[in-house]
């Protein structure tokens, strides 16, 4: 037998030691946690007792840190309770960029969305039971409503300069990429809000994940409605 095991990464049957942390990965997952720990009590304090009633202090009390602490992570209460909005749109994105580059932008763009949906292993955090509540109340909260619409402007705009670079066109002149995203965000977004307003008489991963699909399917059929009748006035 070898000495070299290279399946079992043993050497003479003994196994290989994992390279040990660096300092960097404790330092990044401990920030991960605290920030992780401040979305979660932001979260809970504005379901239970709304925008206006949750301050700062009691969410960084609340997730046992101080009120510094909470300001190195976010700017205010909102984004804090909105983080899983942006951390999936990051996730859209870097599902976005691995898509295979024949995809014409549309059908990528909606197919990162339906690996994100499906994802066995990172759920979206929208299927967190409190989450439907959370933005269900987007709509009704001002100042949450607000911080919302800058969260996914700026995935929408990550969103748009990967979109320009797969087409190799500059997204500032060219007004392909915007409409692309503009339209499949919108649909993401018009699911999710129906969703969101069904309340528990549509629960689970597979419901959403089946009305964002039916979703896309309106658009793309209005779409070539639209086109087939505009050729036919001509």
């Amino acid at each position: 037998m070898s000495h070299w095991d290279i399946d079992g990464c043993t050497v003479d049957g003994m196994k290989a030691a994992k390279p040990a942390d660096s300092p960097e990965d404790r330092r990044r997952r401990k920030a991960r946690r605290t920030r992780d720990a401040l979305a979660d009590a932001a979260c809970d304090l504005i379901l239970s007792q709304g925008t206006a009633a949750t301050t700062v202090e009691a969410i960084a009390e609340r997730a046992d840190v101080t009120r510094r602490t909470f300001s190195r992570h976010f700017a205010g209460k909102e984004d804090a309770a909105l983080d899983f909005v942006r951390r999936d749109g990051d996730r859209i994105n870097a599902l976005l960029r691995a898509r295979p580059a024949h995809e014409p932008p549309l059908t990528a763009y909606r197919r990162a969305v339906r690996a994100w949906l499906t994802d066995p292993d990172d759920p979206p955090w929208q299927l967190r039971p409190r989450m439907r509540r959370l933005l269900a109340l987007i709509d009704s909260e001002p100042a949450l409503f607000g911080a919302y619409q800058r969260i996914r402007v700026d995935a929408q705009e990550e969103s748009i300069r990967i979109i320009a670079a797969r087409l190799g066109t500059d997204g500032a002149l060219d007004v392909r990429p915007a409409a692309v995203v503009d339209a499949a965000a919108g649909v993401l977004v018009a699911a999710l809000r129906v969703w969101a307003r069904q309340g528990d008489r549509n629960p689970g991963a597979a419901d959403l994940a089946a009305l964002v699909e039916r979703a896309y399917d309106a658009l793309t059929s209005e779409a070539a409605a639209a086109v087939a009748d505009s050729t036919t006035e001509e």
